[in-house]
């Protein structure tokens, strides 16, 4: 078997994913493009299930999936076969990380749990994506995104601000956030390996990852015992906080200090605002943010968009254009900088990819070193390189 080159900070780093669905590849997938050697283990059939969200050219390589997967290998194996159970023994064997979604108590029923791949590779980095965190009542529970969406308190933060009924963001954000939480806490246990040998049990429990992640600015008056206030930032709740209309569409802007308020305001054409105990300061901008986001709207409303980019860039006051999703394809920064890149694949044709959005400047990261693989298309040549042939 041949390596694909490899020139990111993580290459020569063994990785292998039994993840599926969502959390687990976006994780593997940004370690992957660090330069970490992926091997996705799919049951054999039809594989992960999100191959096929969404229309394709091939039927199993989906929008989604192809999001997520790019720069692996995909090794088709059922652990519960003995041919299997050996092949992944094997690959155990070469791994430096075990990365997996799958219920532990299943993992061990099958030979995989920690102390048994441990037992088979001393300085493994095993690295489980569990819903919910052991010890607690939910432990055995299956998760998915709208369900810890709903129980960490995110989409509660719908119904305070619409005062109507809760409402889950329109993106798997609990999953992509969970995701982030796994890859910066195999990259830590990958960092204490290289300074010690040691390799370690990690877990990252989605509700407790997401509920983290919520609560930094929406413990808010909470944060106190006994409390200083309501649970929810002011701002972030408030029903204005949305961008505001201009004369032909809609501006997103932040004025943060005085003296951007300030200017704001004066070109606004109501210089006298500040003189208003409301919003003289910064804690009463907060307290009264919803008559604040109200009175910018009246403002914003008096000139078109780009007449207020020019006027808010001569007056360093934070502000951008309003993208509609198709208008993000072609937003002048993302397409000077790349960000969006034309890929061709003789199997799929043309297809859009992502660059990689952080730079390295000695062991840069890659987009398109491997394209996502078909179901079990490196099966083979991985078995060939155990020496458990085809």
């Amino acid at each position: 078997m041949t390596d694909a080159p490899r020139s990111g900070p993580l290459s020569g780093v063994r990785i292998v994913d039994m993840s599926t669905v969502v959390l687990g590849p976006f994780a593997t997938m940004i370690l992957a493009d660090l330069g970490a050697e992926v091997i996705k283990i799919e049951p054999p059939g039809k594989g992960d299930t999100m191959r096929y969200a969404g229309s394709s050219p091939t039927g199993d390589l989906g929008p989604i999936y192809m999001a997520l997967n790019r720069n692996k290998r995909s090794m088709t194996l059922d652990a519960k076969t003995p041919e299997g159970k050996a092949a992944l023994t094997e690959l155990l064997k070469t791994a430096d990380v075990f990365f997996h979604n799958v219920r532990l108590a299943g993992m061990e029923r099958l030979g995989f749990g920690y102390e048994q791949v441990k037992g088979l590779r001393p300085g493994i980095v095993y690295v489980h994506c569990a819903g919910f965190g052991k010890g607690g009542p939910y432990e055995f529970r299956q998760a998915y995104d709208d369900l810890i969406q709903g129980a960490s308190g995110f989409a509660d933060l719908n119904a305070i601000r619409s005062g109507g009924r809760p409402e889950y963001a329109p993106s798997l954000v609990a999953d992509k956030t969970a995701g982030l939480f796994a890859t910066y806490a195999t990259l830590a246990a990958l960092f204490h390996k290289a300074k010690t040998g040691e390799g370690q049990f990690v877990q990252v429990p989605m509700l407790e990852c997401f509920t983290f992640f919520n609560m930094v600015e929406n413990l808010y008056g909470e944060t106190f015992i006994p409390p200083r206030g309501h649970l929810a930032y002011t701002r972030s709740v408030n029903p204005n906080r949305r961008p505001y209309p201009t004369l032909d569409g809609y501006i997103g802007l932040v004025p943060y200090s005085d003296q951007q308020w300030e200017t704001f305001f004066k070109i606004g054409g109501i210089p006298d605002v500040f003189k208003d105990p409301r919003f003289s300061t910064y804690q009463a901008r907060t307290e009264n943010t919803g008559a604040l986001y109200a009175l910018i709207e009246d403002v914003t409303a008096t000139r078109s968009t780009d007449d207020w980019l020019e006027l808010l860039d001569k007056a360093n006051i934070p502000a951008m254009r309003y993208n509609t999703l198709p208008e993000v394809l072609t937003d002048a920064h993302l397409v000077a900088t790349d960000f969006f890149q034309k890929v061709s694949n003789p199997e799929i044709g043309d297809y859009r990819a992502m660059r990689h959005p952080v730079v390295f400047s000695g062991t840069p990261a890659s987009s398109q070193r491997l394209p996502p693989p078909r179901l079990g298309a490196d099966t083979e040549t991985i078995l060939e390189s155990l020496g458990l042939g085809a």
